[in-house]
């Protein structure tokens, strides 16, 4: 017997788990990290070289506010919440903070795409691996 449509997208959809880093931590992994080059590959044939954090584990909490350690990698996404409501989601390894202003990259496939955001403004920072098809050669 079939059970309802909606029971595997159901799944996919809470199948991520979701954590939060305060604006704090944020700034403090963001600032201790050194750059490097980096290779993403992923769909399509996609490949491209960028500079990115060099973050293996992102010091986050989960839902219980229970502190762990999130392996860094292309797949995962963060999702900034504004002071004015706004949402922006991007890709952790592109995140960069200039003085106060945290600038991110929303797309893989067009690098020139970017939100800048002042980070006196950030509210919440969430980050999960979103499951995409890409990794680092």
């Amino acid at each position: 017997m079939r059970g309802p449509w909606y029971l595997p997208v159901l799944a996919i959809l809470t199948g991520c788990k979701s954590y939060t880093i305060t604006p704090e931590s944020l700034r403090e992994q963001l600032t201790q990290a050194p750059t490097e080059l980096v290779t993403t590959s992923g769909p399509y044939g996609y490949h491209r070289t960028y500079e990115a954090k060099s973050i293996h584990k992102i010091r986050c909490l989960d839902k219980n506010g229970t502190q762990v350690e999130l392996t860094n990698g292309p797949a995962i996404e963060t999702r900034i919440t504004l002071s004015n409501g706004k949402r922006r989601a991007m890709y952790f390894d592109n995140l960069v903070l200039r003085n106060d202003t945290l600038i991110g990259r929303p797309s893989r496939f067009i690098p020139s795409l970017k939100f800048t955001m002042p980070f006196a403004e950030i509210t919440k920072i969430e980050v999960q691996n979103g499951g995409k098809d890409f990794q680092y050669e």
